[in-house]
C-alpha cells in the first residue's frame, strides 16, 4: 500500500482505534523517510498496540 494509498487506513485508524493525528503523523513522515508499511512503522515507534497492529492488518485483509 502506497503512502497516497492510506487515507481509508487513516480513517480506520482515527475513528475505530482513537489513534492521535499527531501519532499517525510521525508515522507517515517516518514512511517518507524510511518506506514501510504504515502498521508496521506504528507499532515499531509504540504509537499502536500488538493487539491494534492484529486489529489493523484484519482491517486491511477485509478491505
Amino acid at each position: 500500500m502506497k503512502p497516497s494509498c492510506y487515507s481509508n487506513l487513516i480513517q480506520f485508524l482515527q475513528e475505530d482505534l482513537a489513534i492521535a493525528p499527531a501519532s499517525i503523523a510521525v508515522a507517515l513522515k517516518r514512511c517518507e523517510q524510511d518506506p514501510g508499511p504504515l502498521p508496521m512503522i506504528l507499532w515499531q515507534y509504540g504509537l499502536v498496540t500488538l493487539e491494534q497492529l492484529e486489529q489493523i492488518y484484519d482491517w486491511m485483509e477485509a478491505a
